[in-house]
């Protein structure tokens, strides 16, 4: 069986080949077959592009997964994207850092002006969430006739990862955003992490996968 460490895994920064190994009766360690894995993005990345673009004037604010962990103050789980939120006025400032570092904008089945996702060749994922805001603050996503936004109390977030402080949805909002779609494990490790960290209820909406445990003596 092959057996890999995420905790390694997040140490490297390039693809590369993972060998089977099959150990037989007499301990000889045998070839068997190669794959090559992916790497997801690390928090030495996810700080890496946001300091840059800090100095360049941009802001932006981490959102998803990274969003969680930045939160959290550690990274808990990978992660092959970095959700961000940027102010629609910076996007030139982006897409021409990115293109710098060999970003192209990739097909997905809802690609829209306001959301995107970019890519380079290694894999890593951007997917860029762009808002103008409002007089009061708010963040209006897409049409306005749609009437999505990022309240302003949403943009509020802060926390750290890296020992770099970075914007980020608030709690209580990212909370709210993990919601109204097919919810997996990983939706429910983040969440359920974030109301206990920020003393907030569980949703009733993940309260299904807070399985019992069962009585080993019965």
């Amino acid at each position: 069986m092959l057996q890999v460490s995420w905790g390694w895994l997040r140490m490297m920064s390039e693809p590369f080949t993972v060998k089977y190994l099959v150990k037989s009766s007499s301990s000889t360690i045998k070839c068997f077959h190669s794959f090559d894995i992916l790497i997801n993005m690390r928090g030495k990345d996810v700080v890496e592009l946001y300091t840059s673009l800090q100095r360049q004037g941009v802001q932006i604010w981490i959102d998803g997964g990274w969003g969680v962990d930045v939160l959290l103050g550690q990274q808990t789980r990978p992660h092959k994207d970095l959700d961000i939120v940027i102010q629609q006025k910076d996007l030139p400032k982006l897409r021409e850092l990115l293109e710098q570092r060999k970003y192209k904008e990739i097909e997905i089945d809802q690609a829209r002006p306001h959301n995107f996702v970019l890519a380079d060749d290694n894999g890593f994922e951007i997917d860029v969430h762009v808002i103008v805001l409002d007089e009061k603050g708010n963040g209006m996503y897409g049409p306005a006739e749609n009437g999505d936004t990022y309240p302003a109390d949403s943009l509020t977030g802060k926390g750290i990862i890296e020992s770099q402080k970075i914007k980020c949805i608030s709690p209580e909002w990212m909370v709210k955003f993990h919601s109204g779609y097919d919810l997996k494990e990983k939706d429910f490790l983040d969440v359920s992490a974030l109301c206990s960290r920020f003393g907030m209820d569980l949703p009733d909406e993940y309260k299904r996968f807070n399985k019992p445990v069962s009585d080993s003596n019965n």
